[in-house]
């Protein structure tokens, strides 16, 4: 129990500290790992001689980021991820915003509570949002 205990002392979301085991890891979007996975069940397809029936945990993934992808192309993907680290967001904000796409800086403080320090003026969240948004409306 105090092992758990120590674990939630040091980690925060909304402060964005996290355990050691994360400190260097990356986040993707959904949309990028619905590109890697169909990367993947491609190059299993292209190599017929060797192909491997793909795994239902393999399948189910694809299926659920197939669905909940927000964006269709690896440019539209590409200028988000951009966009986001330029504005200096946090990796684990930049995957939530990104996966979440909320409409307001209102909604994505609520969601994302690491946001609703003042490193973002609610002025200038909103126009990084609406800006993602219009990325997502204008992709091929």
């Amino acid at each position: 129990m105090s092992q758990m205990r120590a674990v939630n002392d040091e980690s925060d979301a909304k402060e964005l500290r996290f355990p050691a085991e994360f400190e260097n890891a990356e986040t993707l979007m959904i949309s990028e790992v619905k590109f890697l996975l169909e990367n993947r069940k491609k190059q299993n397809e292209t190599n017929a001689a060797h192909e491997v029936e793909l795994s239902n945990n393999f399948t189910k993934t694809y299926n659920y980021a197939t669905q909940f992808s927000k964006f269709n192309n690896r440019e539209t993907i590409e200028s988000v991820r951009n966009l986001l680290t330029q504005k200096r967001f946090h990796n684990f904000e930049l995957a939530a915003v990104a996966n979440l796409l909320p409409d307001t800086a209102e909604e994505a403080k609520v969601l994302i509570p690491s946001l609703e320090n003042a490193r973002f003026p609610e002025e200038e969240l909103q126009q990084i949002l609406d800006e993602i948004q219009s990325k997502r409306s204008f992709q091929s």
